[in-house]
């Protein structure tokens, strides 16, 4: 094997990683920088200091290490710093910010430094009691009636990520221009030495207790819809997460006692033992409680990603009921949508989705007479699509990526309360001599069969976010005039006015009235996404006909793509 001399890294480089060393507060990552520059590793050394996370509006995320291209308790610092200068700038700071985190490696040294930094700026700061869910984390922002929220996870990302999200006092996480204000407060932090700390003692740092949990657990079961039939079979995984005590507790409390947990993932574990990636969407991320849920004869798996923010679904198929299969994102969204419409009432109801999930909710919601707004992905969208409209009433939002929200009591994607509501309506269905894909033809043959397809393509390198732009820029600029024979008829970019939604990256290309494709970067990761709906009307009730025909469509538009993009497919 043939060993590659290390390329030393530039006198500008060397500056940038010494004068790291003197500001870190964390002997680990003071180590780590001193070690590459011992080695004379300039590439790694690059890779930590040729860039930065950059604060937006989802906070911060990355991997742990050395650096500002790395999350670090220095980073941590700074981003907490940044935060409590803005609320001073704005005056909301009275009130305190309630901090959560979650089971990932150095959670819990980033909370307790981030309450350190609040609480010597003069800022109360309230410690949430353990790793607990995001959810919990953004209930409890308006529950201790707080001016802002942190929490500290990586949500579904690999054991070697953590992150850093900022929700403001109505229990929202923040949109621009408040992003930019806060990363404009973050850049004017100059040493680390210059930023107050206070110490553990310090009555500004208080221990939120018990109680915040209890009452979550107490308003979550207030959300249930149908409180009659309870006979059901539930497989449920944590994901090695922080979800499991609690969404079992509201699970049993509801009446759902028939609870086989998948015991390997059950307790927390940053390391995530059993998958390669915690996310229930990733393949074979459900494959243990699938297996576990032919074993006991489930009727249904419910899984929450690590902070229990998002809800996958399990459900058995074919007709001895062996078959599994988990549900999409969209199945899932339309399934929960069609329950909360059919056991809520009123013409004031607001429904949402994000603008890369399925547009069957659009249908439904003009079905029932109830208002529609599609959004930019992100929660942080979705929960504040009702700002604008006095006299609306947010009753239920979903993006395709797993994430549900019912009602106002959590504004943030809550997999939890999700796994309760989804829970009700598989065993309503079974009191009825149904099944989740009995009710998913009922809809297919009222809305039409809509087929959805995420595909997406990690480019890696240092100019992988360069040519992830360009690509959607060529899209947007010169999009190609038909693909697979479907002409395309309409071209939108997200980045003009004709979108009608705060501009980000993106294009979206519409062929005719029944396909589109959205192309978006990621906004946490290198990687190019790219959204397909077809919609098949039903003919003579023959659903699966009318999915076929999809499938193979969005089949061949992928294919087309993959020639026209040049990304695998």
């Amino acid at each position: 094997m043939t060993v590659l001399p290390l390329t030393p890294p530039t006198e500008a480089l060397r500056a940038a990683a010494l004068a790291w060393v003197a500001d870190d507060p964390d002997p680990r990552t003071r180590a780590e920088v001193e070690g590459l520059l011992a080695a004379g590793d300039g590439a790694a050394l690059a890779e930590r200091f040729g860039s930065r996370l950059e604060f937006g509006t989802a906070g911060l995320r990355g991997k742990l290490g050395a650096g500002p291209n790395r999350m670090n308790r220095a980073l941590v610092r700074r981003a907490a710093a940044g935060l409590a200068r803005y609320l001073h700038a704005q005056g909301t700071d009275a009130r305190g910010v309630v901090i959560g985190y979650d089971a990932r490696h150095q959670s819990d040294e980033f909370a307790a430094d981030t309450a350190a930094v609040m609480a010597g700026a003069g800022i109360t700061a309230y410690l949430l009691p353990r790793p607990l869910p995001t959810p919990v984390l953004a209930y409890a922002i308006c529950y201790l009636h707080a001016d802002a929220g942190v929490m500290v996870t990586a949500s579904h990302n690999p054991t070697e990520y953590n992150g850093y999200k900022v929700y403001l006092g109505d229990g929202a996480q923040i949109i621009p221009p408040t992003d930019q204000a806060i990363s404009a407060h973050i850049g004017a932090v100059r040493s680390l030495r210059d930023v107050p700390l206070a110490p553990a003692d310090d009555p500004r740092i208080v221990l939120a207790d018990e109680r915040v949990v209890e009452q979550y657990l107490a308003d979550g079961l207030a959300q249930s819809l149908t409180p009659g039939a309870r006979d059901l079979n539930i497989v449920y995984t944590a994901m090695h997460g922080v979800g499991g005590s609690i969404a079992t507790r509201l699970l049993q409390n509801a009446g759902f006692n028939q609870i086989d947990i998948v015991r390997p993932q059950f307790d927390p574990d940053p390391d995530f033992p059993t998958v390669a990636f915690p996310n229930p969407e990733e393949p074979g991320a459900l494959d243990l409680s699938l297996a576990e849920a032919r074993r006991s004869h489930a009727d249904v798996v419910l899984a929450n990603d690590p902070d229990a923010d998002r809800l996958g679904v399990g459900v058995p198929e074919g007709p001895d009921g062996e078959g599994w299969r988990g549900l999409s994102g969209d199945e899932i969204g339309v399934l929960l949508a069609d329950h909360i419409l059919s056991h809520t009432s009123g013409d004031d109801r607001l429904v949402v989705t994000s603008i890369v999930s399925s547009t069957m909710l659009s249908r439904m919601a003009a079905a029932a007479g109830v208002h529609f707004i599609e959004t930019l992905t992100g929660f942080k969208w979705l929960a504040r699509a009702v700002d604008n409209h006095p006299g609306w009433r947010f009753v239920f939002g979903y993006e395709e990526a797993l994430g549900y929200c019912a009602g106002t009591m959590v504004r943030d994607k809550d997999g939890i309360t999700a796994a309760l509501l989804f829970a009700e309506l598989v065993a309503a269905l079974k009191a009825e001599g149904r099944s989740v894909h009995d009710r998913l033809d009922d809809l297919a043959r009222e809305y039409g069969a809509h087929v959805t397809l995420q595909w997406s393509s990690v480019l890696t390198g240092a100019d992988g976010p360069a040519r992830i732009r360009d690509m959607v820029h060529q899209l947007t600029t010169a999009p190609p005039a038909e693909l697979d024979g479907w002409p395309v008829t309409t071209v939108i970019d997200l980045q003009g006015p004709s979108s009608g939604l705060p501009p980000t990256d993106g294009v979206v290309l519409y062929l005719g009235d029944s396909v589109r494709i959205i192309v978006r970067p990621s906004g946490t990761e290198p990687k190019i996404k790219v959204y397909f709906e077809v919609v098949k009307p039903v003919c003579e009730g023959n659903v699966a006909e009318a999915r076929a025909r999809g499938v193979a469509t969005v089949a061949r538009l992928k294919h087309a793509m993959a020639t026209i993009t040049g990304l695998p497919a």
